[in-house]
């Protein structure tokens, strides 16, 4: 029996606020951009940092979310691949590889601040808020 696995775990900032549109069955789509950075030692022994972008994708986020996703916050994000096809305005054919935003767990308090997970949110729970996504969204 053949297994996969298809899952990716982030901790980052993101690169850019978070935009939110509807589809026409009225599902809100969240689309932004999270930076990861891993520090490595080059052949010289110089320290060196890598950052990699993620276009990431969310669907149905609560208002708390579509209110604090913003520039140079940092988030867990847990989700999954997703590769798509599209065509770019010269009618170029272009692939995309995408997160799907499964688990979303602020990092920073409101004001900017490290979370120690304890922060009260806009539901009042004593817990951060996290997004679970429905499985028959269409990505």
């Amino acid at each position: 029996m053949a297994f996969s696995l298809n899952r990716v775990m982030l901790i980052g900032n993101l690169g850019r606020d978070a935009e939110t549109r509807f589809t026409t069955n009225n599902v809100s789509v969240t689309n932004f951009s999270l930076a990861t950075t891993r520090s490595y030692k080059d052949k010289d022994g110089n320290w060196q940092n890598e950052t990699t972008w993620h276009n990431v994708t969310g669907f149905n986020l609560s208002d708390f979310f579509k209110d604090n996703l913003k520039k140079g916050k940092k988030f867990y994000i847990e989700g999954r691949i997703s590769k798509r096809d599209y065509n770019d305005k010269d009618g170029n054919k272009r692939t995309a590889t995408d997160v799907i935003c499964e688990r979303l767990i602020p990092l920073e308090s409101a004001s900017g601040g490290s979370s120690d997970g304890g922060e009260t949110t806009s539901s009042g729970s004593d817990e951060p808020p996290q997004v679970e996504n429905n499985e028959d969204l269409p990505f």
